[in-house]
């Protein structure tokens, strides 16, 4: 389902108070939530701090519900000398009694490495994998 150079960079389970009235989660707290999985390769992959720069496109394909068990599956589509593309792919596991087991969103978000002041920074060793 999702990309074989992917890495599992969070899971998690959203809980009642991530849900609307109709008992879907927010979409917003979904975006949160990719967010933090792109940042975790763009970290590993920057050596520091970075800020996220561009949700460059970004797709719900099927709601989350409560109890669901998302994975979001996060690997690099570019690293530039100061940026990096992440493409963050999310699945649901659903039903506990009966396992399935879909995708519920996709999305690619660009962060730029950053200083500790807020500066842009190089991201070492940028042309190599």
């Amino acid at each position: 389902m999702h990309h074989p150079d992917s890495q599992l960079a969070l899971r998690v389970v959203p809980m009642p108070a991530d849900a609307n009235a109709n008992g879907d989660i927010f979409g917003g707290w979904v975006m949160a939530q990719v967010d933090l999985a792109g940042g975790v390769i763009a970290v590993r992959r920057a050596r520091g701090r970075v800020a996220t720069v561009a949700v460059n496109s970004f797709q719900f394909k099927q709601p989350v519900s409560i109890g669901d068990v998302l994975s979001f599956w996060a690997r690099e589509v570019r690293v530039g000398k100061t940026s990096i593309t992440v493409q963050v792919e999310v699945t649901a596991e659903r039903h506990p009694e009966n396992p399935i087991t879909v995708k519920v969103t996709d999305a690619t978000l660009t962060y730029v490495a950053i200083d500790r002041s807020g500066n842009k920074r190089e991201i070492p060793n940028a042309g190599s994998p």
